[in-house]
């Protein structure tokens, strides 16, 4: 690959950050049924806990496989020299650091939906009126959201890696790939419909 920039699975999942706004709107609906709890900062814990911890966790352990598409995922000796240095670069500092000033950022913007979401009270109006309910709603689509938002900012991060660091960087092992990234799913040979070249230079 001469480009490591032209590799499907980062456009993939950087077109992931589309569902933000849809995931986003979820969580302002949520938090719009029923009535406040006495102790709004408990509401904020519980939506920004759920939300925010597991991915972040998992982002700064074992970083989301991004060869993957919903529970499928590429095995590890099908992965390409140039496949498994993109992975190396999900385990660099720049990456952990986007992943604690995401986190940050996220927590500012449920807040600010928190203060909004008196204004989608008509929209939810015909839900039953149960602040659990609401809570719940609001925290799968406060997870949704940080998981779109994580995963396309380490792919940003990647795109902007200068071309002199890439050609530096040493692959990742094959054998530790499934150790110390998370993957879901079943494992698969080929995904996407492209030729993949292997080696054994490769392993």
């Amino acid at each position: 690959m001469n480009n490591f920039r032209s590799e499907p699975f980062l456009w993939i999942h950087l077109a992931g950050i589309a569902v933000v706004p849809l995931s986003l709107q979820l969580v302002w609906l949520g938090l719009a049924i029923g009535e406040p709890l006495p102790i709004f900062w408990l509401e904020l814990f519980i939506v920004g806990l759920f939300g925010i911890a597991p991915i972040f966790l998992m982002q700064w352990t074992k970083p989301f496989n991004i060869f993957s598409i919903l529970l499928i995922f590429l095995s590890s000796d099908s992965l390409t020299v140039e496949q498994r240095k993109i992975l190396k670069l999900l385990k660099t500092r720049n990456v952990r650091i986007l992943t604690v000033i995401v986190a940050f950022a996220m927590l500012g913007i449920l807040w600010e939906l928190y203060l909004l979401a008196p204004l989608g009270v008509i929209t939810v109006a015909t839900l039953p009126q149960w602040r659990i309910l609401g809570l719940f709603i609001s925290a799968i689509g406060f997870l949704l959201s940080n998981l779109f938002v994580q995963i396309p900012i380490a792919v940003i991060d990647i795109l902007l890696t200068p071309q002199q660091q890439w050609l530096i960087i040493e692959p990742y092992t094959t054998e530790k790939i499934i150790q110390d990234f998370t993957v879901f799913g079943f494992c698969v040979q080929k995904i996407l419909p492209i030729k993949v070249e292997c080696s054994s230079s490769s392993k």
